[in-house]
C-alpha cells in the first residue's frame, strides 16, 4: 500500500500523551511519523474518512501491535464503511488493552453488515456497564436501530425512553439521543411526537443531523426546501414588487396626463344653487373609506428535545484535537 503524504497541519504534538508515551520505545523518527499519521487520521476523519483509514493504516503498518494504532484503524474503517475491517481491528485492540468503550462501534459495525441480531447480543456484553455515560447512550441508540431493523419498534422505543426523557440539561449527545428516539416514535406510528422530539433535536443540534428536515417533513408533508429554492423565492418577491411599484408610477403618470388634458370647466355655483337636467338640486355627497384586517401570529412550538441518526461513532482516540461530531454512517437506516 502507497503510503499517503503526512499534512503539514499533523503535528506530533497534538496525539495525546498516553498514547506518545508508548511510542518511546521507537526510534524517535518512526515514533514521529506514527504519531503525525494517527493525528492525520483524526483531522481527515469527517471529511475525507477513507483518507483517514490510509493515514490509519499507514500507522500499522510500521507498528502493528500499538493498542491505539489498531483502534485507529478500526475507526476510520467504520467511518469509511468497511464494516468487517473495523470489527476486525477494534476486536484486535480490544484484546490488546482490554477496553470495552468501543462497544458500541462493534455493535453498529454489525448493523452495517445486516447483522442486527448481533448486534443485539452486544448489550449483554459484561463491560456496558462499565462504559462512560456518552458510550451507554451510544450504546442505546445502536440497540434501538437494531431492534428497529429486527421490526420490534415498540422495543426499540423503550430502550430509549427513559434517558430521552431524563430532565436536566441537555446533554452533548442529546440530539443524537432524541433524533434516535423520534425515529423509534416515528416505527410505531406516533407521528406528532416523533416530530416534536425531532424538532428538539434541531433545536440543540449544530448541523450534525438533519433534524429539522425531518420535523418539517412530518408537519407539512413535504420536503423541506433547500437553500437555494428559498433564495430564488425570495428574488422572484422582490422582482414582483419591483413590478408591482413600477405598475403603480405609470398608472399614476398616465392619470396625471389625462387630467391635465381636461379643459377647466370654470366656477361652479354653489352646490344648492346647481340644478341637474332633471331639475332636481344636487348636494354633498359624502364618501367613507375604512379598511379593517387582522394580523396572524404564527406560533412554533419546540417539543423537550432531541440527534442524528441511529448510528454510534466516536472520535479517534487519544488524539488531542476538537472532538469530532458522530456521522450517522447508515444514513436512513
Amino acid at each position: 500500500m502507497q503510503t499517503p503524504p503526512l499534512p503539514e497541519e499533523a503535528r506530533a504534538d497534538m496525539l495525546d500523551h498516553d498514547v506518545r508515551r508508548s511510542l518511546r520505545g521507537l526510534p524517535a523518527n518512526l515514533a514521529d511519523t506514527i504519531a503525525r499519521h494517527l493525528v492525520a487520521t483524526a483531522l481527515l476523519l469527517d471529511d475525507d474518512p477513507v483518507a483517514a483509514l490510509a493515514h490509519a493504516r499507514a500507522a500499522a503498518d510500521r507498528v502493528p501491535r500499538l493498542p491505539a494504532v489498531r483502534e485507529a484503524v478500526g475507526i476510520a474503517a467504520y467511518h469509511a464503511g468497511e464494516y468487517a475491517a473495523a470489527l476486525v481491528e477494534l476486536r484486535a485492540a480490544r484484546r490488546m488493552d482490554g477496553s470495552g468503550h468501543n462497544l458500541p462501534l462493534m455493535a453498529d459495525s454489525e448493523r452495517g453488515l445486516g447483522r442486527p441480531e448481533r448486534a443485539v447480543a452486544y448489550l449483554r456484553d459484561p463491560q456496558v456497564d462499565e462504559l462512560d455515560p456518552a458510550a451507554r447512550a451510544e450504546m442505546l441508540i445502536v440497540i434501538s436501530g437494531a431492534r428497529r431493523d429486527l421490526d420490534q419498534p415498540e422495543a426499540a422505543v423503550v430502550l430509549l425512553r427513559d434517558l430521552a426523557t431524563a430532565k436536566g440539561a441537555p446533554a452533548p449527545w442529546a440530539p443524537r439521543l432524541w433524533y434516535a428516539y423520534a425515529e423509534a416514535l416515528l416505527a410505531v406510528g406516533r407521528r406528532e411526537e416523533a416530530a416534536r422530539w425531532f424538532t428538539s433535536a434541531a433545536a440543540v443540534d449544530d448541523g450534525e443531523t438533519d433534524a429539522a428536515a425531518r420535523a418539517y417533513e412530518i408537519t407539512t408533508g413535504r420536503p423541506m426546501p433547500e437553500p437555494e429554492d428559498l433564495e430564488s423565492a425570495a428574488e422572484v418577491d422582490d422582482a414582483d414588487s419591483e413590478w408591482e411599484a413600477d405598475s403603480e408610477s405609470a398608472a399614476e403618470a398616465e392619470v396625471e396626463a389625462e387630467n391635465a388634458a381636461v379643459e377647466p370647466l370654470g366656477d361652479l355655483p354653489a352646490a344648492t344653487d346647481r340644478e341637474d337636467s332633471s331639475g332636481l338640486a344636487t348636494g354633498d355627497a359624502d364618501v367613507v373609506d375604512s379598511t379593517d384586517g387582522d394580523a396572524g401570529a404564527v406560533k412554533a412550538e419546540s417539543g423537550e428535545a432531541a440527534k442524528p441518526a441511529d448510528v454510534a461513532s466516536s472520535a479517534v482516540p487519544d488524539i488531542q484535537t476538537p472532538e469530532h461530531s458522530a456521522k450517522d454512517a447508515h444514513p436512513g437506516r
